[in-house]
């Protein structure tokens, strides 16, 4: 029931969620700000996945947790970055596009690159991802929530925008209960890897946060954006990645392992990412 129903559902309505918020106006916008967006794109789908490989490597992780690292390095940003930008004063709008169509991009990155890491970490004992399967999946429920939403924004906006609050916190509730049951279905594993998990998915948040806005300031981009941009290479969607980990496995009755470093990291970047956004929010006054 978790896997089957509940996992998938609780994703498609976070994605409904992002998709809320976006208008066609976000994506034009990525015309008006081609180098901010650029830079925020090539760090999510080419920094991202660089550090995190790295990381996997030097702490020697075991095979199916290294797996798990890159398939949340694949994710886009979620729902939780763009709140986290609004919060930390950045550019919201770099912020929403970025997570939009990122997230539309990684329906046909992801299935690719996770068989493509699953066969580098695990060899023959990789399971066998089916590519279009995955990438299916992956439309069913993320795409087409996103289109969704954004077609009721756009054919309904007074109603979006009534509703909009409470999808968001219902989003949340189910993002908790996300990661609290992908934890609790792998504690044992969770235990014996978390000397090594733990300090990985922690500096890979850090290091990332802090690339992303060293990134943005080397192109001399503006402080709204170099948040933003900070932001959404140091957030992943958690849920996502959960959900791909689930949908690698065959007939899966539990989590598998492959979703474990997804559900730590969910915990893990709040503990990082608030006094970095707190500090983002106090320098813009």
């Amino acid at each position: 029931m978790l896997l089957t129903v509940f996992l998938p559902l609780a994703l498609a309505i976070i994605m409904f969620s992002l998709g809320l918020g976006l208008t066609l106006a976000d994506f034009r916008r990525v015309l008006l700000q081609p180098k901010a967006f650029a830079i925020g794109a090539a760090s999510q789908l080419i920094l991202i996945p660089i550090v995190a490989y790295a990381l996997a490597v030097i702490f020697n992780l075991p095979p199916e947790l290294a797996v798990g690292i890159m398939i949340l390095s694949l994710c886009p940003g979620g729902v939780t970055s763009n709140v986290l930008t609004k919060y930390g004063k950045g550019d919201l709008a770099l912020s929403i596009s970025l997570t939009g169509i990122i997230s539309l991009v990684a329906v046909a990155t992801v299935p690719f690159l996770v068989a493509f890491f699953a066969d580098r970490f695990m060899g023959l004992d990789a399971p066998a991802v089916d590519v279009t399967a995955l990438g299916l999946s992956m439309f069913l429920i993320t795409a087409v929530p996103v289109i969704l939403g954004m077609l009721l924004r756009g054919f309904a906006s007074g109603f979006a925008q009534t509703i909009e609050r409470a999808v968001e916190k219902i989003a949340l509730a189910l993002f908790v209960i996300v990661v609290v049951g992908a934890v609790a279905t792998n504690w044992r594993l969770l235990v014996e890897n978390l000397y090594a998990l733990g300090p990985v998915v922690v500096i890979l948040n850090v290091l990332l946060l802090a690339l992303g806005l060293g990134l943005a300031r080397l192109f001399s981009l503006s402080r709204d954006e170099a948040t933003a941009i900070s932001i959404e290479t140091g957030i992943q969607n958690a849920t996502l990645g959960i959900t791909v980990g689930s949908l690698i496995v065959e007939q899966a009755t539990a989590l598998p392992p492959f979703s474990l470093p997804s559900g730590v990291y969910g915990i893990t970047m709040y503990v990082v990412s608030i006094p970095f956004v707190l500090w983002r929010r106090r320098l813009a006054g």
